[in-house]
């Protein structure tokens, strides 16, 4: 069995059917779950990716037995269970309410960007002016939730410059991210369709809980290899949104004996990966599983995965990962993207279109359609599927 150079603990080899399995299992794309444990799935996600609303809808939707329409909506915002903010790599995700103090931590922790002279230069801030703008943020939001108009004025009469206004009026929210990153800034409900935003604090009724930052990373870098790995540190970095490797290899390497070195059969040469030491044995167990699967646009089993083999043919990524950073509705067979979809409302009717890149294996043509009809009964619509 080979050893790495660097620690001499031996090398764990798998498959890349092995690594399949076990992503399927962690994503409960082997199985869905019942109803009641939904929102442990979004806790084994690691919260779900909500660029767009109605895709982390999708992503609940396609992991868990009887789940209503409108009933994520209800989580959010009604029940408060979620919370909807800013979170790894600065894109909005859908976070367990329970969960928010550990992410918010964890980014504490984690070096951003903001700071530098091109995030400057690009918003219209001196560092000073970045700083005070930060700052105020919680201050300004401890009333009612504010519109993103009424928050920008509120900044911008705080800090005293009009630049606050411009920044935080940019409709991809590049100033409000830091602080909703650390817990100081959350979405409330709409007000009429426009977007609000308050404190997780006022928003959940309770003081969020403090925790150690780096504690509170090394649990996230736990949770990414349970739902991710058996991952690289280049891996880790491109999901928190960090551009030093060598910088989420040391956190790798802070877990110690919790964390041991894999080569996937199939990976370039020489290429070793992380895992959890309590997945090996879940690792050489693991299998494909047989059910084809309709995954959403910005799936986290999808945007994570992007860039392994093990799971897309990298000759296709560009297929999935198009402009604007938006990532296709993807075909899943035997744990593997195997193509795309889309769907499209027209009245009564949800128009269906699959399109394979190859042939499908026996059995997957009708499990699709039945994919297809619990999509078109979720949304209250009858099936029209059109396959290419």
């Amino acid at each position: 069995m080979p050893r790495t150079a660097a620690t001499s603990r031996p090398v764990t080899t798998v498959t890349h059917e092995q690594v399949r399995g076990l992503r399927a299992r962690r994503h409960h794309l082997d199985a869905r779950v019942p109803h009641a444990a939904a929102l442990d799935v979004v806790r084994d996600l690691c919260g779900l990716h909500a660029q767009v609303l109605s895709s982390a809808v999708l992503q609940l939707w396609a992991r868990v037995d009887d789940l209503a329409s409108g009933e994520v909506e209800a989580l959010l915002w009604e029940d408060r269970l979620l919370v909807k903010t800013w979170a790894m790599r600065g894109t909005l995700h859908l976070l367990r309410a329970d969960d928010l103090a550990l992410y918010a931590a964890a980014h504490r922790a984690i070096p951003q960007r903001q700071a530098s002279p091109a995030w400057l230069k690009a918003n219209g801030l001196t560092a000073d002016q970045a700083a005070a703008l930060f700052a105020a943020v919680p201050a300004v939001l401890e009333g009612e939730p504010l519109t993103r108009e009424a928050l920008a004025a509120a900044l911008g009469e705080a800090v005293g410059h009009d630049a606050a206004i411009e920044a935080a009026l940019g409709s991809w929210g590049s100033v409000l991210k830091p602080a909703a990153m650390v817990g100081e800034l959350c979405f409330a409900d709409g007000d009429e369709r426009r977007v609000r935003f308050t404190t997780p604090e006022r928003w959940l009724g309770a003081k969020v809980e403090e925790r150690d930052p780096q504690e509170a990373l090394l649990e996230v870098t736990r949770r990414f290899l349970r739902a991710f790995g058996p991952a690289t540190r280049e891996d880790l970095a491109r999901w928190l949104g960090i551009s030093s490797a060598a910088t989420a290899g040391r956190w790798l390497a802070a877990l110690e004996d919790e964390v041991v070195p894999v080569a996937v059969q199939g990976d370039p040469d020489g290429l070793v990966r992380t895992a959890l030491a309590g997945d090996v044995d879940a690792l050489a167990a693991a299998a494909p599983p047989p059910e084809a699967r309709l995954l959403p646009a910005f799936d986290h089993h999808t945007v994570a995965l992007l860039r392994d083999p093990a799971i897309l043919d990298q000759s296709r990524r560009a297929e999935i990962s198009r402009a604007a950073g938006w990532i296709t509705p993807v075909v899943l067979v035997g744990g593997a993207i195997a193509g795309v979809w889309r769907h499209e409302r027209r009245g009564r009717a949800v128009e269906v279109t699959i399109e394979p890149w190859g042939r499908l294996p026996r059995g997957a043509k009708a499990q699709l359609r039945v994919e297809a009809e619990r999509l078109a009964t979720f949304l209250g619509g009858d099936l029209r599927l059109l396959e290419r």
